[in-house]
Parts: structure tokens; C-alpha cells; sequence
């Protein structure tokens, strides 16, 4: 990752969010109505087949840009929220380092991405609760609750305060500090070994970033993804649905649906998480490039 100072970690991670969310909401819709569709009553078909079934429904009953529904919470929380990610992730390599030009190990660097993981949940949670709340409404087919983002966060306050805004900070912790740690410690990985010989890490290509970010995006969701789907599940049922939090969650789907349900919405995760996280990195590298140009001593 390009060296740079704090404030350009931040400046550049908020460019790559945009541009991660911009490329990955579809799927990340798709992910969300699959994992929380309700269980089909015995002999009934569920509610979605799979991935493209959900998709074709989603877009046959809401039209193109239902795909983009919730979009608004997560893409005005996400600048600061990959910014404040990119930030955590400078701020623990340095922890770890006795002088600024220190190489850290892996295992460092993966322990420098869980400190990005643990910095990121005081935004990620309430934007996640917001974002599957308004995912899933939509497929509810009753009227709808929440009028956007603001009206969701006016509604949820006045019913159970702050507490009810950060619904799921345990299972968003869960799932963001292992998965962070992999996610940087993979792109930090590739690209060492994607460097042309001979060269340094600015003679990297378009495509060996994208392919280093992609497969970093990938990596990451593969430690994400149970968790995530505890995490859906909490943050959309109704007050009271779980007293114990995420233990009932995860006690109720062994019991119901076994092991393959914290698996749910594998597929959109995985097609989603390359493209948008190929973006992400893309525009931090970008973004990062053009700070050190207008800034040098920033």
C-alpha cells in the first residue's frame, strides 16, 4: 500500500468506499434479501431460488433501481467509514513499528487490519442495521415503514434509543476485526509478490491492483460471511426477537436450518466482492497517487 500520512490515509480510503460501494450494492442487496428471506412453510418453494432468481424478482417488482434501495445509508456513511478504515489500518502498523520505514511481517499486518476492523464498527453498525432494514421492507410486500435513511434513524432512536441504532455491534464486531485483518494482509500480500522485479510498488498496473484488491475482497468476505449472516439476521427482526442477541441467532439457525445457513448468500458475496473491492483499492491507489502529487508534504 503507497506510503502516505494519516490525513491522506483518511482523504483516499473515503474515495475508495464511494467507489466500493458504487460498484458492489447490487449484490450486496441480493446478499441481504437472501439471507433474511423467511423460511418456506413444508412443501412450499422458498422465496428466492438462488442469486439470479432473487435478482430477476427484485427488478421485475421494483423496477432496475430497486437493486439500489438502502443504498443511501451505507454511501453516506461509507466515505468516512473506509476512511476511518484506512486510518485504523495506518495507525496499527505504526503501533507496531519502531521507526516509519519498519517492514512488518504478515501476522503484523494482519493485526494492523483488525485495529481498522475495530476502528470502522462505530460507523459500520448503525449503517448496517439502517441498510437491511430498508433491504428488507421492500421485499416484505407490506407497506413500507421507513421513508429513507433519516426517517429509518428518527424511528429507530424513538424506539429504543442509541441502543436500538447499534443493534448488532457485537456481531459487526465479529465479523469486521478477522475479516479486516485478512483483507490487508491479503492485498499487502499480492502486492509484494505482483511487483515487477526490480521494481517498487508504484510500477504496479491497473489490472495487478485490481486483481490484488479483488482477490483481497474475496479473502475477506470468505472470514465474513457467517458472522454477517448472524449479524443481517439480528439487526432485521422485530425488538424482543432475540433477548441473548446474537447467541439465539446462531442457536435458532442451528437448530432450524444447520451449519449451510450461515453460508447464505455465498454467491452474491462472491460476485460482488471482487468487483467492488477491486474498485475500492483502485480508488484508494488513485486517490492516494493524486494526493501525493497536489501535496507532497501533507
Amino acid at each position: 500500500m503507497s506510503k502516505g500520512s494519516p490525513i491522506k490515509d483518511f482523504i483516499a480510503g473515503g474515495f475508495g468506499g464511494v467507489c466500493c460501494v458504487s460498484a458492489g450494492q447490487p449484490l450486496d442487496m441480493i446478499k441481504v434479501r437472501i439471507q433474511t428471506m423467511p423460511r418456506p412453510p413444508p412443501g412450499q418453494a422458498p422465496l428466492y431460488a438462488g442469486t439470479f432468481d432473487c435478482a430477476m424478482k427484485i427488478v421485475k417488482k421494483e423496477g432496475f433501481f430497486g437493486l439500489y434501495k438502502g443504498m443511501g445509508a451505507p454511501l453516506a456513511g461509507v466515505a468516512p467509514m473506509f476512511a476511518i478504515c484506512f486510518f485504523g489500518f495506518g495507525v496499527g502498523k505504526r503501533l507496531q513499528q519502531n521507526k516509519p520505514d519498519d517492514v512488518l511481517t504478515y501476522a503484523q499486518l494482519f493485526k494492523a487490519g483488525m485495529v481498522a476492523g475495530v476502528f470502522t464498527t462505530v460507523i459500520m453498525a448503525p449503517g448496517e442495521r439502517i441498510k437491511c432494514l430498508l433491504q428488507v421492507q421492500a421485499a416484505s410486500g407490506k407497506p413500507a415503514i421507513y421513508n429513507g435513511p433519516i426517517d429509518c434513524i428518527k424511528q429507530l432512536y424513538k424506539e429504543g434509543g442509541i441502543r436500538s441504532l447499534y443493534r448488532g455491534t457485537a456481531a459487526t464486531l465479529l465479523r469486521d476485526v478477522p475479516a479486516s485483518g485478512m483483507y490487508f494482509m491479503v492485498y499487502e500480500w499480492l502486492q509484494h509478490i505482483l511487483t515487477p522485479a526490480g521494481g517498487s510498488r508504484n510500477d504496479l498496473s491497473v489490472g495487478r491492483t485490481l486483481v490484488a484488491g479483488g482477490v483481497a475482497g474475496i479473502f475477506n468476505w470468505a472470514v465474513a460471511i457467517p458472522p454477517d449472516v448472524l449479524k443481517s439476521r439480528l439487526q432485521t427482526a422485530p425488538e424482543g426477537t432475540y433477548p441473548n442477541g446474537i447467541r439465539d441467532v446462531f442457536r435458532q439457525l442451528m437448530k432450524e436450518e444447520g451449519i449451510l445457513s450461515l453460508y447464505k448468500g455465498f454467491t452474491p458475496v462472491m460476485l460482488r466482492a471482487f468487483p467492488a473491492n477491486a474498485a475500492c483499492f483502485m480508488g484508494y491507489e488513485l486517490a492516494m497517487k493524486g494526493l501525493n502529487w497536489l501535496a507532497p508534504n501533507l
